[in-house]
């Protein structure tokens, strides 16, 4: 909206302030700061309509960690809600809204955010950790992914150097390697992001765990979508030049912002739970912006911290169901570490730790090549 007003009026010189709106990175703070406010001005009011709402809140898994029962019943769920109002706030206001990326990831994070939310609302309203069907999630969101992806392919500007870019796998590290799938890319996107949306689904399990990582994953992947966005800098690292990805970081800044407005009130004890309203939406998001910039497999070391609780709800019920015993003392793997004796905000913070260390491992590698 924003850009817009810089589009018509910077040029005629009436309100040469505007000119600061072409920089991406000027328009990125902005949605930082956008998003962030509207959370933290929603947060309290939200929280108290919520909790008149929920009753009892979200319903707490009666297998699970014992404290749990007693220090988390009654705190309302689904304050993905007020991650959704920040990040569309941070985003329509200050991102160019031409540009087809944007509104590519803003369709895997509104399709998730709803699907998140009509799960959440099952789960409240019938007081079961049971929502809706596994199956018929899981298909929505592979059609959510692939309409994004299609939008892409069909859409987006082709790379000049390598139009078949918007179809293909890249690799880190090896700049030379590229595997060109052509409308078979649908699949492997949407693997991409279906993946990155139910990982961190499964990573938010306490308080603060998944918030933090997943701002952390957003820095990342801002500064990815910026310098493959511009030609210059792209050249320089021997990057795979992506015309017009650049805008997707003023989308994560709006993804970073509202993490910290949320991250006020989910700090232990957290006040709401995002719940898979705000889980799947991030991690639909993250997954579509990891597609958009080319970097589908950096993802995976970025946020190799969803990959490891994915993997350990997918090991444990593989091996259970095989051999009847489990690996984990309980999945996804922040629960091994509880009940091994790991206070909550002893397993959150060291969880913190890893995702830094995995996030400076992930942008090494756009400087190896």
């Amino acid at each position: 909206m924003f850009y817009w007003l810089y589009i018509t009026f910077a040029s005629s010189g009436y309100v040469p302030i505007l000119n600061l709106l072409k920089y991406q990175t000027v328009r990125t703070g902005l949605a930082i700061i956008t998003a962030q406010f509207v959370v933290v001005a929603m947060g309290s009011r939200f929280i108290r309509w919520m909790k008149a709402k929920q009753g009892k809140g979200q319903p707490i898994r009666a297998e699970g960690i014992e404290r749990h029962v007693l220090e988390k019943a009654g705190t309302p769920t689904m304050g993905g809600v007020m991650i959704l109002a920040g990040l569309f706030a941070g985003t329509l206001l200050w991102a160019d809204l031409s540009n087809v990326y944007v509104w590519a990831v803003l369709l895997v994070t509104a399709g998730y955010g709803l699907l998140g939310f009509l799960d959440d609302y099952a789960k409240v309203t019938k007081q079961s950790t049971a929502g809706v069907s596994g199956r018929m999630r899981l298909v929505m969101e592979t059609l959510i992914a692939m309409a994004a992806i299609a939008l892409i392919i069909l859409f987006a500007a082709k790379p000049p150097e390598s139009p078949e870019l918007l179809t293909s796998v890249t690799f880190p590290v090896f700049k030379a390697v590229v595997v060109d799938l052509s409308w078979g890319y649908l699949l492997f996107g949407a693997f991409i992001i279906v993946g990155a949306a139910n990982a961190v689904n499964f990573t938010d399990g306490l308080d603060g765990l998944a918030t933090v990582p997943v701002m952390i994953a957003a820095i990342v992947y801002g500064v990815i979508a910026y310098l493959v966005g511009n030609y210059v800098f792209a050249n320089y690292l021997q990057l795979h030049f992506v015309p017009g990805v650049g805008e997707v970081a003023v989308y994560t800044g709006a993804m970073i912002g509202a993490g910290l407005g949320f991250l006020w009130y989910n700090a232990p004890p957290a006040k709401i739970f995002m719940g898979d309203t705000g889980a799947l939406a991030l991690g639909g998001g993250l997954g579509a912006v990891a597609v958009s910039t080319r970097h589908e497999i950096v993802l995976g070391i970025v946020g190799g911290l969803f990959v490891a609780e994915l993997l350990s709800v997918v090991i444990q019920v593989a091996w259970f169901k095989r051999t009847g015993r489990r690996i984990f003392l309980m999945a996804p793997i922040h629960h091994h570490f509880e009940k091994l004796g790991w206070s909550e905000s002893t397993v959150v913070i060291r969880f913190w730790i890893v995702s830094i260390m995995l996030a400076l491992l992930g942008l090494a590698t756009l400087k190896l090549r």
